[in-house]
């Protein structure tokens, strides 16, 4: 079609309108014209240097230098210094090729995981979450400790401190065990387990010796993965949205008188969609009141 001539100006339509009226790429037209034996790759002129020779002067340049573990990017810099003239990505195709780019770390492998891909239980008290982010006040920052109900998301417990120490990422975890299970016993809360990730407050030993004096077995998330402790950072997001990131705050302890008010607050307004729109206090209510009728 891009070869007829046109009746009304006598000349060749083009390839660029025919491609244009039949909303078609020009790329996709040279490809479907190319020869089937050439092989797959990027179009165009390849370099001056031939393959082996760039492939050889780049494996001159990693010998030469002093450095281990150089990129494709610095190796290609050292070649134009040398006078070598080529393209950024001819010199990554080529180290691909040839194993020889720089070393990456990789993650740790992975065992079997802890969960069905899911971290929602079917019932309360079966798993909270714990993390901490934090704020500013006047008397400078300020550490936010929070743990959440995994099932029904509800915050049983908030705390602000002036230092992020493993006594005070304990706190919110106290505030549930005091209101959910009656009391700090030994034993008090089995049944439960702890989410959180792996910062120095959370695997520390005392943190781990209260959880397993209370009952309560440590979850601790992937590395690397804190999809694994989203019910925690899900709060997080809300309590930053809603309170942190629109009021100041003169003391921490006015910081903590509100982080109080805040979890009445959303624990009993809150919405959950995927319960229908329950506030996280009346699912709760609504799961144990079958077990409030047996006892």
């Amino acid at each position: 079609m891009s070869e007829t001539v046109s009746p009304v100006s006598g000349r060749r339509y083009g390839l660029a309108t025919v491609c244009r009226v039949w909303h078609l790429a020009r790329s996709g037209v040279y490809r479907h014209l190319m020869p089937p034996s050439t092989p797959p790759g990027r179009p165009g002129p390849v370099g001056a240097m031939p393959e082996g020779a760039l492939l050889a002067a780049i494996r001159g340049v990693l010998a030469a230098s002093p450095f281990h573990g150089e990129g494709h990017r610095k190796v290609w810099a050292r070649l134009r210094a040398a006078g070598t003239r080529t393209s950024l990505r001819r010199v990554l195709r080529l180290m691909r090729e040839n194993g020889l780019l720089a070393p990456t770390r990789v993650g740790a492998a992975r065992g079997p995981r802890a969960h069905d891909g899911t971290i929602i239980p079917q019932t309360v008290d079966a798993m909270w979450g714990t993390d901490l982010t934090a704020t500013w006040t006047a008397e400078g920052p300020a550490a936010v400790f929070i743990a959440v109900d995994h099932c029904s998301a509800a915050c049983v417990g908030i705390h602000a401190a002036a230092r992020a120490t493993r006594f005070e990422a304990l706190e919110p975890i106290r505030q549930g065990v005091r209101r959910h299970f009656g009391g700090m016993a030994r034993d008090s809360a089995r049944g439960l387990a702890v989410r959180h990730d792996h910062g120095s407050q959370y695997m520390s030993d005392h943190f781990q010796k209260e959880l397993a004096f209370l009952g309560i077995d440590s979850s601790p998330a992937f590395v690397r993965s804190p999809e694994g402790n989203g019910c925690a950072e899900r709060f997080i997001r809300t309590l930053k949205e809603n309170l942190l990131w629109v009021r100041t705050f003169k003391t921490i302890e006015e910081l903590r008188q509100a982080l109080l008010a805040f979890r009445e607050t959303y624990n009993d307004t809150w919405l959950i969609e995927r319960y229908g729109f329950l506030s996280p206090a009346e699912y709760r209510r609504r799961q144990l009141q079958p077990h409030a009728q047996a006892a």
